[in-house]
């Protein structure tokens, strides 16, 4: 459901926030570490150095850095900067609209869907991925 573009980007965001604090990462060690292609991943950090998510710095020492702490940045915020966070209002079924006041058959539990993986992104930070994932005891 998510966008190549934001599928990179939420990756390349992860390298970094696992970084050593203050240390830029160039575009193209983002890139090995994520296996995202080199020109494009490059395409996608400077848009989110845009949106103000990241850091960046030309030169030698250059590279870029999270400008918004991990526990501060949900995922809704990273893929909003690629993926349309608006409702989609062509229809599932068809080429018609479709929307609350004329909906298709599908149109109430596609809504829902929708709704639920928006509201996993919003509540998501990147912290929270980074977590150790609790075993459950046997």
């Amino acid at each position: 459901m998510l966008s190549s573009t934001s599928d990179y980007a939420l990756r390349a965001i992860l390298v970094l926030a696992q970084a050593e604090p203050g240390r830029p990462l160039r575009a193209d060690e983002i890139a090995r570490a994520t296996g995202s292609p080199a020109n494009y991943l490059a395409k996608t950090l400077n848009a989110l150095a845009k949106a103000g998510l990241v850091t960046s710095a030309r030169g030698p020492l250059g590279g870029f850095t999270l400008a918004v702490d991990a526990d501060q940045l949900t995922l809704a915020r990273i893929v909003d900067c690629f993926d349309d966070p608006r409702p989609n209002t062509r229809c599932l079924l068809g080429a018609r609209a479709c929307d609350a006041r004329h909906p298709c058959r599908a149109h109430d539990r596609w809504t829902a869907v929708q709704a639920t993986r928006r509201a996993a992104l919003a509540n998501t930070t990147v912290a929270d991925l980074l977590e150790p994932a609790l075993v459950a005891a046997d």
